[in-house]
């Protein structure tokens, strides 16, 4: 089956506005557990419906690991770890536990939202890495405050890991 894959770039120019309009400020209600990568190490993050994306860890980067029932792991840049957690504590094994400390915009993709954007239940987008993610109806797409990115969060590990403001 082909399909197309949006860009980053087009992915902001269709759902930051949404955001703005219609989604809701979290956090996480979670912490994580985090090391600092060695770089070079490829990284599938899986949610409890499957595999979401892929991405290669550069030196210094840092493996992050939810506390959910998936133990999805995802790859930060240093620099925002720095601005998104605050260490906690170390647990051992290569893993220190880290709070969350930024905040997201999120929106459901509902049905409706799809339809009305012209999107098929899945699509596919290209994730702030350059990586291909995808995108189930009833997931959450999110940005963080700032803005600078989109990306998906997995329905089930969404009410696990975020609660409102």
């Amino acid at each position: 089956m082909e399909y197309k894959v949006l860009s980053q770039k087009k992915m902001m120019e269709i759902f930051l506005p949404l955001l703005e309009e219609e989604g809701a400020v979290y956090r996480k209600k979670t912490n994580v557990f985090a090391r600092q990568a060695e770089g070079g190490e490829r990284v599938e993050t899986v949610t409890g419906d499957g595999k979401e994306t892929v991405n290669t860890a550069a030196e210094g980067d840092y493996l992050v690991k939810n506390q959910t029932g998936a133990e999805e792991i995802y790859i930060v840049s240093p620099e925002k770890f720095r601005e998104r957690y605050a260490f906690l504590r170390e647990v051992g094994g290569g893993f220190d536990e880290y709070r969350a400390t930024g905040k997201i915009l999120a929106l459901e993709l509902a049905e409706e939202t799809l339809r009305r954007l012209g999107l098929p239940d899945p699509f596919y987008f290209e994730a702030p890495w350059g990586e291909e993610m995808i995108a189930r109806r009833d997931d959450f797409l999110a940005a963080p405050t700032d803005k600078s990115e989109v990306y998906r969060i997995a329905r089930h590990e969404f009410f696990e890991t975020y609660t409102g403001e």
